[in-house]
This record gives C-alpha cells, structure tokens and sequence, in this order.
C-alpha cells in the first residue's frame, strides 16, 4: 500500500488529501499538523475550513484510508510521497521585506524530513513557492541524506477556493515538475500514477522542476491581471457613461480573449495573487529585471486604488465625511462560498471608512467576529503565518459590531457597501432594509449584484462599480 503524508491542514491539505483519499482507496494518506485545535476540528463534525463538498469527501474517507493526526514525525518517517503544504507567507523583515517569500517553515520541514526519515522519499512541494525553491530542498535533504535517496517535485495546486471539491474532482491540468534525470522520472511517474486513477491521462503535464514552480506564479499572475484590467476600465466607464458589464461582455466574446475573470469589482482577494505577484516581482527584480518587475507591480497598484476608489466614493457621496455615521459592511470573506478572509478587499474598505471614523455593522454568513476582528487589526502579511504565531489582537475595534444578520446590519445605517457577492444577498428584501436606514439610504455594491434600478425606484442612492452614475454621485464626485 503506498502511504501519503501531507505536512500542513490548511486551505490546499485538507481538500487535496481527501479527494486524493477518496478517488484512491488503496492508497492510505495522512494529513499532518502541528496545531492541534486544527487536527481535532478535522477529526470532528465541525471542519476547520468551508468549502461545499468537503465535509461528504472527509466523511466518506475519514479513519478508512484518510487521517488527521498532531504525530507528525511517525507519519512523516512511514511515508513513501510526502507532501509539503506550509505556509509561505511574505517576508516582513530582512532581505527582500515586502515581496520576497519567507521560506522558513519550508526550511525546517524539510529538516524535520531528513531527520526522521529511515527510507527513501518523494518529497512534493505543493505550497505555492518561489522558483528555485526546490533546489534549496534539495540540497537540505542530500547534505542530511544519511544514504536515503530523496526526489524533490513540484506540484502546484490550482484550486479556486469556493470550487475547489469540483476543481480537485475534474481538473484544467495536473502539473508535476521533477528532474530530467531516469530517478526524476521515475518520480514524476508515481505521482502521476496516483492521480492517474481519476485524472485523464492527457491532462497529467510533466515539466522540469522550474518550469512547475514559475508556472503557478505566472497562472496566478496572468489571473490577477485580468482583474486589474477590467478594474481599470470600469473607472473609465464611470468617467464615461460607459457600462463595465457591457464592454466585459464584448471583450469576452472574443474567443482569444474569453469570459472569466472579467467581472468589475471592489478589488481582488485570497492568499496567493498578491503574494505571487510581488513574488515574481522580487524573482524578476534578483534576476536583474526591473522593466518586467514594474510590469507586475502596476497589477497590483491597480488593486489598491481600485479599493481606495470605492472607500472615495462612499465618503464623497455621503457629504464628504462618514464620521459617526452607521455603514453597513455586508460580506467579509474575499468571496462567495468560502469563509477565507485573507487579502479580502474588506479589510482595506473597512479600514479606509474607519479611518474616517465610521461605525461598521458588518455580516458575512461565514466569517466569525474573532475573525473579523483580527484581521481589522492585525499588520499586513500577518495573517500568513501559522494561526498560533499569529499576534493576539490587542482589542477589539469600538467601532466595529458583528452581527448575524443582514437586515441587523442595516438598521439604522446611513450606507450599505455589498463587498462580496454571496448568494443571498440578491434575495434580500431591500423595500424593508430602506425602511429601517436614515435618509438618503445609499447602496453602494463592490460586485454589482444587485438590480441597480429597482433599488433606485424603491430610493436608494445606488453606486455600482463602472455603471453610468446617476445624477446624485456626479454631483458629489469622488476625489482621489
């Protein structure tokens, strides 16, 4: 039997593993981790993380051939492949501080590998890491070999998290990098072996070991561009009279061009598109390419002002100030169908508004107000190291309530900013919400999902994101 371990049960661990587990009953596979609230969340009804699907993969596999233990090292040393799935957050001191990945739980699992290992190894990278990443692994487990023969690969994960059951179920492509030597292959053909028995043989792809790992950056690079570029051009449909909607259609009807990842919206979020992008940024800029480096760079930036914009415009068009004044903040989660808050555009939009001392009453169906509140108040990059080396919050935030309920939310608010695009928040009974707000009652939607002209007939103020603006908000322009 062919024994899996996965060092670290996060966002990319769980889900794999147990599909892995799932589609490979005759293969044992063990997720590993140091935090114990962790494991025990994996081991109970309430799993640490959401995502639709999960809980029916976990529940069917769960203490047959899939599980969750604190015992890292016995796993570790029994395995044949070990996956490594740790966090790789952005460095925040020393060489490269701000872009440069912080290799350094990497480091030490790969020591950990070398110490316990009695047999010889496939080790599988599949945190998203910085080209060359696997050499340095390398050369940690051949100087600490002791006679055992390890293979480094990489394995990238593609997952959308919201999908990523469906996404692990029926992949675009299975990506494996190794080395281009007979012991490399060999490698890469038993991992593809394991994948092999759901995955269609063509959409297995074998590449060398730099070829995977820049491939994720580029993926997630090439993703976040697409999203500033509409971003960008929603501002000009606004500056116009031009609708974002309409310009993102006809673009994606172009067959070279296509439809996804075309939608305006309040800014991208998640764990790796900003932390890849200033990834490759620093790769490209070691590497002595700094017109390539600036390229990226601008990606992101149009992130930031895109957010910074949309806080413009809800101050702007509330009088110019928001101080003392109720905003409801409906989604926290960077999008639908996930609790995951990493990166969320909610966080720079809420800051902003606090900064002009707003009152926040803020709903998400799956983010929790100890959530919110740590990230409100946690540094930037903090959010990225293990949970238990995470800084506690101080306090909570004065201003900022958590309710359980949208029409909660909105009581009494002066504005109403839809910052992800849950499901439920299109079925919500605006004709009560306007009721119960001050007036004038502004709406302001970072997703644009909701029907702009029925809430304006109902009285709302509405702004959405590169819509043509109605007559209020070209009154009271935003300032930069």
């Amino acid at each position: 039997m062919v024994k899996i371990c996965c060092i670290g049960a996060g966002y990319v661990g769980g889900p794999t593993m147990a599909v892995i587990a799932l589609k490979c009953p005759s293969v044992e596979v063990v997720v590993v981790d140091i935090s114990a609230p962790r494991i025990a969340a994996w081991n109970s009804d309430h799993l640490p993380i959401y995502e639709p699907g999960l809980d029916d993969v976990v529940k069917e596999c769960r203490g047959r051939n899939l599980f969750f233990s604190t015992d890292v090292e016995k796993h570790v040393a029994e395995a044949d492949i070990v996956f490594v799935s740790v966090n790789t957050p952005t460095k925040t001191r020393g060489l490269g501080a701000g872009k440069a990945a912080d290799l350094t739980y990497w480091e030490s699992a790969a020591r950990m590998i070398a110490d316990v290992s009695k047999s010889d190894k496939i080790v599988v990278e599949k945190s998203t890491v910085p080209v060359k990443t696997a050499e340095a692994i390398e050369k940690i487990l051949t100087h600490n070999s002791k006679g055992i023969n390890y293979q480094i690969l990489s394995n990238p994960e593609f997952l959308a998290e919201g999908t990523a059951i469906k996404d692990l179920f029926n992949p675009d492509r299975v990506l494996i990098g190794g080395r281009e030597t007979p012991e490399g292959q060999k490698a890469i053909q038993a991992l593809a072996d394991v994948y092999g028995q759901w995955v269609p043989k063509e959409r297995i792809l074998a590449t060398n070991l730099w070829s995977a790992e820049l491939s994720k950056l580029a993926a997630n690079a090439f993703l976040a561009q697409r999203i500033s570029s509409v971003n960008a051009m929603s501002a000009l449909c606004e500056a116009t009279g031009a609708d974002v909607s309409q310009v993102s259609y006809a673009v994606g009807t172009d067959t070279r061009i296509g439809p996804k990842f075309l939608n305006a919206s309040v800014g991208y979020g998640g764990s790796c598109f900003q932390k890849d992008i200033l990834n490759l940024v620093y790769i490209c800029e070691c590497n002595g390419l700094p017109e390539v480096a600036n390229y990226w760079k601008q990606v992101i930036q149009i992130n930031d002002y895109q957010k910074s914009r949309f806080v413009n415009r809800v101050v702007s068009s509330m009088f110019n100030t928001v101080s003392g004044k109720k905003i409801a903040v409906l989604g926290f989660a960077f999008k639908k169908d996930t609790g995951d808050t990493r990166e969320t555009p909610a966080i720079d939009v809420c800051k902003g508004l606090l900064g002009d001392n707003a009152r926040l009453s803020i709903y998400d169906p799956q983010v929790n107000e100890d959530q919110i509140q740590r990230d409100l108040t946690m540094k930037k990059f903090d959010w990225d190291h293990p949970t238990h080396l995470q800084p506690m919050s101080p306090t909570s935030l004065k201003q900022v309530s958590v309710v359980w309920d949208a029409y909660e939310a909105t009581k009494d608010a002066h504005g109403v900013c839809i910052l992800t695009e849950w499901d439920e928040f299109k079925g919500l009974d605006f004709q009560k919400i306007y009721d119960n707000m001050q007036k004038p009652a502004f709406i302001f939607d970072g997703r644009n999902i909701v029907n702009a002209e029925k809430l304006r007939e109902i009285g709302f103020i509405v702004y959405s994101i590169g819509k043509p603006l109605d007559k209020w908000l070209k009154d009271m322009p935003a300032v930069a």
